[in-house]
């Protein structure tokens, strides 16, 4: 009993200590020094690593925590401390106090350098935005985005990415996308002059995602285009870029190089954005669909995406059976959910493929049969319908029958030894090339030391080299005085 009072007498003091864990704060300090030390050593990883850990640190934000470390590294009295401290909401004064006792001992650290300045900035949006404060999210992005134009540092361009993206994601929860089109072209003429290919590469998948949120393709195409090409240097970005243009040459009827697109986004897809790989999958299962492809049936059956890929599940049966009634069902059943994934224009070309395929498995069915009969099996509307259908698959090739015009009869061939064409060469041709693009992805992704294969040089074979040089300078100088 006398424990059970003691531990109740230590418990009642905690209401009086800081709404936030002491470690959040000393988290921050430690990736403020870590983006110091990148910064003067011009060492762009360290600051990518602290763009990694504050990710892990995201959760615990709170807005404590933030105005302390704000007054920690900011100096006193600036227009980014003043504007940033204003975003924040005002928490318990006595908590403030007690974190300032805690923080006492050690001497404040104030930074005038930009990196730290914008990585406030970025905390401060995250927050903001985590709260689902999209006004003053929209405000603090504005006011970041208008400081980073007077920034040309390389090592600032990975925090001026991270702002860049949520900058547009504010604007976007808000409904109001179209506003900052100008100013993200703006941004990415800046980062194209500035040659931060980093921020290029982020504002140009902004800048599609906008133009495809307002379904203006021509637009976004004519963007990719003309846009300069480098080496991607995020594999998130290039996921993205991949995504986006999936879906443009989806709507541009190219579904062989959209195919190819959408599968590579969600195999380079980190395995934690599910969202991301759930959107690819969707998209590549409608563009398989339309290439008279059926997917397998484990593109459904993959962890975290049963739910989400049912209604393309019971798509892809309805086009697999050929069942134009089945698939009309399954359209409207599912409409809702086909139209907030802006694939429903996409189902509605299906339908063709409906009709084929059932006239596909007719035609390996029956040697012969009346036009009446394919109408009524394919549930179309009319006789003529069937007739200019049939017509139309012959001609493709999609079926090898014949049309009897006078007894109103489709008449199949034999089927054929599908070895002996060259439909196994193609996809086996294929597979071989996406096995060699992999092998040539996974070589250009390896990463080695810079001048690993150079032995270090020591200070007094630097000051050979260097006495070197400049009596080689100066002996050609006075050859050049001769000849004058």
């Amino acid at each position: 009993m006398t424990q059970d009072v003691e531990m109740k007498e230590q418990a009642a003091p905690s209401n009086s200590l800081p709404s936030f864990s002491p470690s959040t704060l000393h988290h921050l300090k430690e990736i403020a020094s870590l983006i110091e030390t990148g910064a003067y050593d011009r060492e762009v990883r360290r600051i990518l690593r602290a763009i990694r850990l504050t990710m892990a640190l995201r959760r615990k934000l709170k807005a404590s925590a933030l105005s302390a470390f704000l007054n920690f590294t900011l100096i006193p009295g600036s227009e980014a401390l003043t504007r940033l401290s204003s975003y924040l909401p005002k928490e318990d004064e006595h908590a403030m106090e007690v974190d300032t006792a805690t923080s006492a001992p050690q001497a404040p650290a104030k930074h005038s350098l930009p990196e730290i300045e914008i990585y406030c900035y970025l905390l401060v949006l995250m927050f903001l935005i985590d709260q689902k404060k999209y006004n003053e999210a929209k405000a603090c992005s504005s006011a970041s985005i208008a400081r980073l134009k007077n920034i040309n540092r390389r090592t600032v361009d990975v925090l001026a990415a991270r702002l860049y993206f949520y900058y547009s994601l504010c604007y976007e929860l808000t409904g109001d996308l179209a506003e900052i089109r100008g100013n993200l072209l703006s941004l990415h003429r800046i980062a194209t002059l500035r040659h931060d290919e980093l921020g290029q590469e982020t504002l140009l998948n902004l800048l599609l995602r906008n133009y495809l949120h307002y379904n203006l393709y021509d637009q976004a195409e004519k963007l990719r285009s003309k846009a300069p090409r480098f080496e991607a240097h995020s594999n998130q970005q290039f996921c993205r870029y991949l995504f986006y243009l999936g879906k443009i040459r989806t709507i541009q009827l190219e579904y062989t190089d959209a195919k190819e697109c959408l599968l590579q986004a969600a195999r380079k897809a980190p395995i934690a954005a599910l969202g991301f790989r759930v959107q690819c999958n969707k998209w590549a299962i409608i563009v398989r669909l339309l290439l008279g492809e059926i997917p397998e049936r484990t593109v459904f059956m993959q962890k975290g995406m049963e739910k989400a890929l049912r209604p393309y599940f019971e798509l892809t049966n309805a086009v697999r059976i050929g069942d134009l009634e089945l698939f009309r069902s399954v359209a409207e059943k599912f409409s809702s959910t086909f139209s907030s994934d802006r694939t429903h224009n996409l189902i509605v070309r299906l339908r063709h493929n409906v009709i084929r395929t059932g006239l596909r498995n007719i035609s390996i069915s029956y040697s012969r049969i009346s036009l009446v009969d394919v109408a009524k099996k394919l549930r179309l509307d009319s006789v003529a319908d069937a007739e200019s259908i049939v017509a139309k698959a012959i001609r493709d090739g999609a079926i090898d029958a014949t049309l009897d015009h006078a007894s109103r009869c489709m008449l199949s061939k034999e089927t054929g030894d599908i070895y002996s064409m060259t439909e196994p060469q193609t996809v086996f041709n294929s597979r071989i090339a996406f096995c060699l693009n992999m092998h040539n992805e996974a070589v250009r992704a390896l990463r080695f030391p810079p001048n690993s294969h150079k032995e270090k040089e020591s200070a007094e074979k630097r000051r050979e080299r260097r006495q070197q040089e400049q009596e080689l300078a100066k002996h050609i100088a006075e050859e050049d005085d001769d000849e004058f």
